[in-house]
């Protein structure tokens, strides 16, 4: 089956007329049918794109976090899910902030699982009734979420193994130099408006 714009129009629409609660809007762009939906009614909307005849998303193919810092609800989560037997994908976006929970999917898609808690480690958002949500990329006593834009792009801790201590410490990040003022003059510090050796392209002499 190829989807084309009419098809992804006409499902759009059976989303919305079946979903009113749950859909804030559906938007498609690019040959891709984004919904829009509303955090506290996310998991009737996943088990209902799961279970429909005419949508049949059996598959979660991810679930990630992004960040806006100038919204008050400043993280979307987005779940992408497939339909293998139906040929089509669509993505799901709700909005949430950093105190609110939103609820897990893992009982729809146990898969959820290691997505959601990526998504806590990173960005640092929650999910209600996880059934193991914990750090799963970072190590053991990791402060702040790197993905985050507002995350510093240093760090703030660095991890190493000392061979005196025979453990693994943490320590602050340090820089151990200042940072340099690039002049360009050199070929390996960047483009010049003459690259070395072009002279020889002028000819004629």
């Amino acid at each position: 089956m190829i989807l084309t714009a009419e098809n992804l129009v006409d499902l759009a629409a059976h989303i919305e007329d079946r979903m009113p609660d749950a859909v804030r809007s559906t938007q498609i762009r690019v040959g891709e049918l984004t919904v829009l939906a509303e955090r506290d009614h996310i998991l009737a909307l996943l088990r209902f794109l799961r279970d429909d005849q005419q949508c049949n998303f059996e598959t979660l193919i991810d679930i990630c976090g992004v960040d806006y810092p100038e919204r008050t609800e400043r993280f979307e989560v987005v779940y992408h899910l497939l339909s293998m037997r139906m040929n089509h994908r669509i993505r799901i976006r709700i909005r949430t902030d950093e105190e609110t929970a939103v609820p897990s999917a893992v009982p729809i898609w146990p898969a959820a699982n290691w997505f959601e808690r990526e998504a806590f480690d990173m960005f640092g958002l929650q999910f209600s009734d996880h059934p193991d949500l914990r750090r799963i990329l970072t190590d053991y006593g990791f402060e702040g979420f790197p993905l985050r834009k507002d995350f510093p792009l240093t760090g703030q801790y660095e991890v190493r193994y000392d061979d005196l201590e025979k453990r693994v410490i943490y320590e602050p990040v340090k820089l151990v130099q200042e940072y340099r003022n690039f002049d360009f003059l050199s070929p390996w510090e960047g483009m010049t408006t003459v690259i070395p050796g072009d002279e020889k392209a002028g000819g004629g002499n």
